[in-house]
């Protein structure tokens, strides 16, 4: 019986692990191209035997300020995005709202909408507001993306909390806000988690935006740095691949530090 299980799982593992490689190897070559001195990305070894850090002093003397906006705006955008779509989420999952389907239904199809098209959508609006080539313009702007998904996750796991936990508040006096605050909120952590990482890697990952709010060098995400590299420096790959990396880092921490809240929060709104 062991022998039979194993026949049956040795295939599946070693399918496993070779599509794992094939979905890593972009990420080994991007670190193995930011290794190397090499001038192209073509003519780098396959194993970065002559390493040098050339790549990285030249990505952190350029983009360190590029890497900072970065930030400032994805934490923004997810702390806009969670105060605007947590009381939503409440909202959506406690009241009977006429037009509640209408509504969600456009939260998806808000999804669905090109970057591009909402890009040039605000760009005449904050330009009449003063808001391009702004922190609080890219933050606005990148928070547009991360309402509507926000909003549709936590409100799938607000309905799976039991009505009696807000119910008993409401007894013994407690306003509505004061139960959403102080039980909804608490219980709903790991979906909290969740919305908010995935609103600041939409934020973090933005391109579009930046492209088209910010038209000087003062505040310019990471995104538009590495741009900018592929225009001037498409000889010397390794300060292209470093900065990638380093852009890359701050997502990775935060996936591996919150993955046990992600999968809490995904998954705890099917379960009742």
């Amino acid at each position: 019986m062991l022998h039979r299980t194993t026949s049956r799982t040795l295939p599946n593992t070693i399918l496993g692990i070779v599509l794992l490689a094939f979905m890593l190897f972009p990420v080994y070559w991007m670190v193995n191209v930011s290794l190397q001195g090499g001038s192209t990305a073509a003519s780098s070894s396959f194993f970065p035997t002559d390493i040098t850090l050339d790549g990285y002093r030249t990505a952190v003397a350029d983009q360190t300020g590029n890497l900072l906006t970065s930030i400032v705006v994805a934490l923004g955008a997810v702390v806009v995005s969670l105060v605007v779509a947590t009381p939503a989420a409440y909202a959506l999952s406690r009241f009977r709202l006429r037009g509640m389907g209408v509504f969600l239904f456009a939260l998806l199809l808000a999804q669905m909408i090109p970057g591009i098209v909402i890009a040039n959508s605000l760009y005449t609006l904050f330009n009449d507001l003063g808001l391009l080539n702004s922190y609080p313009g890219l933050i606005l702007a990148n928070a547009t993306h991360g309402i509507p998904f926000a909003i549709l996750i936590m409100s799938a796991f607000m309905r799976s909390i039991p009505p009696a936990l807000t119910e008993a508040a409401r007894v013994d006096g407690a306003s509505h806000f004061r139960a959403f605050w102080s039980i909804i909120v608490p219980v709903s952590k790991n979906s909290l988690i969740t919305a908010g990482l995935f609103c600041f890697l939409f934020a973090w990952s933005d391109f579009m935006f930046g492209l088209t709010l910010t038209t000087g060098a003062d505040i310019k995400p990471i995104t538009l740095g590495i741009y900018d590299y592929l225009q001037g420096n498409v000889q010397s790959w390794g300060p292209v691949m470093a900065t990638a990396v380093m852009s890359a880092v701050p997502a990775i921490v935060l996936l591996v530090l919150a993955q046990r809240h992600i999968a809490a929060g995904a998954l705890g709104g099917a379960v009742k």
